[in-house]
């Protein structure tokens, strides 16, 4: 008498088993590079110094800076970027905010920002400039320059100074981005809130 059974097939395939630990291991690494990478290219934290961007940014703030922002976009009028003053590294970043853009002509007349020959209708409503340094006279910025501002318009070193003068646009690191100590978007911050004035004059 012959009996037939039919036997499930229990046998294990190590080959199936290395390859999905093969992919489980490639698939770790890839998210592992990946944030390698935004880490190292695309994000950096810094600890801001002084006081020359209050009430936006204060002392011992602890900000994120975007690194990848102006590799895929440009750098706009009142962005908060931070700078790599005259080459240094990390420990010598600054932070000011974009007043004037390549190719402008800048002056700084009776405490005011003058674009092009027209009151700069600023985003919020800084405090009159006591001192327009080197603005005092009109500045024509080259192609690669932008004249940048601190928010603390009466305690600050900015392009007024000769100290920083026109920034290059090689010097920046990117943009202020998050404030990460008492969480918010750097570019929602209005420390200054905006009276609702504004003429046809004003540059924009």
């Amino acid at each position: 008498m012959r009996y037939n059974y039919d036997l499930d097939d229990t046998s294990v395939n190590p080959r199936k088993i290395i390859t999905s630990i093969l992919i489980t291991l490639i698939e770790i690494a890839i998210v592992v590079l990946a944030a390698f990478l935004i880490v190292r290219y695309g994000l950096e934290r810094m600890t801001m110094s002084g006081n020359g961007m209050e009430p936006t940014v204060k002392d011992d703030d602890s900000i994120l800076i975007n690194k990848m922002s102006y590799k895929l976009h440009s750098v706009k009028r009142n962005d908060v970027v931070v700078l790599r003053q005259n080459g240094s590294e990390h420990n010598y970043y600054v932070v000011q905010r974009v007043i004037g853009l390549p190719g402008e002509k800048v002056k700084i007349t009776n405490g005011e920002v003058y674009i092009d020959g027209k009151v700069l209708d600023e985003k919020y409503d800084f405090p009159l400039m006591k001192n327009g340094g080197l603005a005092l006279d009109e500045i024509t910025l080259d192609d690669d320059e932008y004249f940048v501002l601190g928010d603390n318009r009466n305690d600050c070193e900015d392009s007024r100074n000769a100290s920083m003068g026109n920034v290059l646009k090689g010097d920046i690191v990117g943009k202020a981005w998050i404030r990460t100590n008492s969480f918010a978007f750097i570019n929602q911050i209005d420390g200054f809130k905006k009276s609702d004035s504004s003429s046809s004059s004003e540059v924009k």
